[in-house]
Parts: C-alpha cells; structure tokens; sequence
C-alpha cells in the first residue's frame, strides 16, 4: 500500500515544455486548477502529499516521475536523459532525503527517466528508450540487486516511455497498448489490452485498491471498472499537451 506523494508544483514556464506542438499551447491556470485536482485525487486514495515548488528552470519539472524511483528498500535518483531536464534531479533529491536514508544516483553516462520505469511488486521492468540507454539501465538495476530487488530491461521502438504504453494495476493485472501488445516479455500478465483511439489513457495509476484515470476515456474506464476497482478520473488535458500523463505528476511510495 502507498503511504506517501510527492508532487511538484507547475511552473509559469511549462508552456515552453517539451510536446510534439500539436495540441495547441498549454494554458498555465487551467493546469494549475488539473494540479489542484489531481493532488485531491491522490489524498483520496489515502495517501500523505508532499508539494515541493516548482522550478521555471526547468519547464517540464512538474513530471516528477522522471526524476526518481521510490522503492520499498531504497530510493534511486534519476538522471533524465532530454539535455533541458538535465539539473531537475538535484532538487527532488532534498525531497526524497526527508523519507530514505538509502539514496543512491544514475551518473553519466548513463541517463535514466523514472517514466521508462515499471513496479511489479520487488522486480522493475526498465525501459531502453530515447530517455533511458543501456548504461543507465544497467545502473538501475544494479542498484536494485544491491537492496534485494531486480529489474529487466525492455526495449521501446515506439513509445515515449515504457508507462506510455503500460500500467500495472496489482493483482496481475496489466493494462497494454501498442509496441507492447505481442511482447512475450508480458505474455504471464492478465493483460487489457488498450484500443489505439485511447491509447494516451494507457498510463493510469493503482492507488490503494483505488485507479486513476485520465477523464476522457470511456473505453479505459469500463475495462478498469470491469476488474472490478475503485475509479476517479482526473483532467489531465494540459499535460497531454506535453506528452505528460497520469504517473509523470507524482512519485508514489
């Protein structure tokens, strides 16, 4: 069960983030008010929220996600691998220092972004993409080893991010959309499989027996509430603009 949240608030300067252009420009104050929901959203599932400020430095700082993974026995700080999130890490690691005392960090050359980065209980399925190389992999899952946990690599051809295209939901339950669909790497997995029109809603969270879900997607909904979980959905239409969904606002543990 998760206890705790961190988010980080989003800067003015996210309009000038990361995004394929296509969705039109980020409204800042509608994406505040997303924010003051999706923090609701998470106290709802019963768990602490911890807001650190945001950074206009860094446009795309309030996808906390990519900047480290919290797991059970240690926390592993991310080295995020688009050159302008470069920096983002060394303000979550004051955050995340308040909670564990076992902190270890990607270095160069290797690059990591916890978004390419899957829990299923004690082993982590670590995406090889744009974001995250071999070497940082290797790393993470060294890391892993050393607190008791294990992870395996996956490598992406399509995807932004490995939770593009996958959320566990516990219990063996596994949602898959695209590249991922025929990988025997998730042939054990009670997989549901995401249509391509609502493929974006792919990356939903399990929050204590409870799921959040992008708002928008009834298709997802249903095969979510047919596994038989508590849903809230959450308005994340801002961030959709940046490639950020539902995961990338939050680091949960």
């Amino acid at each position: 069960m998760f206890k705790n949240a961190i988010v980080r608030r989003p800067g003015k300067s996210m309009v000038d983030g990361i995004g394929p252009g296509t969705l039109g420009k980020v409204d800042h104050e509608n994406a505040l008010k997303q924010h003051d929901a999706y923090v609701e959203a998470l106290k709802k599932t019963g768990v602490k929220v911890t807001v650190v400020e945001s950074l206009e430095e860094y446009p795309d700082s309030c996808f906390v996600e990519d900047t480290a993974v919290l797991t059970r026995n240690c926390a592993i700080i991310c080295n995020p691998g688009a050159a302008s999130r470069n920096g983002e890490q060394v303000s979550i690691h004051e955050a995340v220092k308040k909670f564990y005392e076992n902190i270890e960090e990607i270095k160069f050359p290797g690059t990591v972004d916890g978004g390419d980065v899957m829990m299923v209980g004690d082993h982590f399925y670590v995406g090889i993409s744009a974001r995250t190389n071999k070497e940082g992999a290797e790393q993470f899952i060294g890391f892993l080893r050393k607190y008791g946990l294990d992870g395996t690599a996956v490598p992406l051809n399509e995807m932004l991010h490995l939770k593009t295209g996958l959320a566990y939901l516990e219990n063996n339950n596994l949602l898959i959309a695209g590249e991922f669909i025929e990988d025997p790497m998730f042939k054990d997995f009670n997989k549901v499989i995401i249509p391509s029109d609502e493929g974006y809603a792919a990356n939903c969270i399990w929050m204590n027996d409870y799921v959040l879900v992008p708002m928008g997607y009834p298709k997802v909904k249903k095969a979510v509430e047919d596994l038989g979980y508590k849903i809230i959905e959450v308005d994340t239409s801002e961030y959709k603009k940046l490639d950020g969904g539902l995961s990338c606002l939050s680091l949960r543990f």
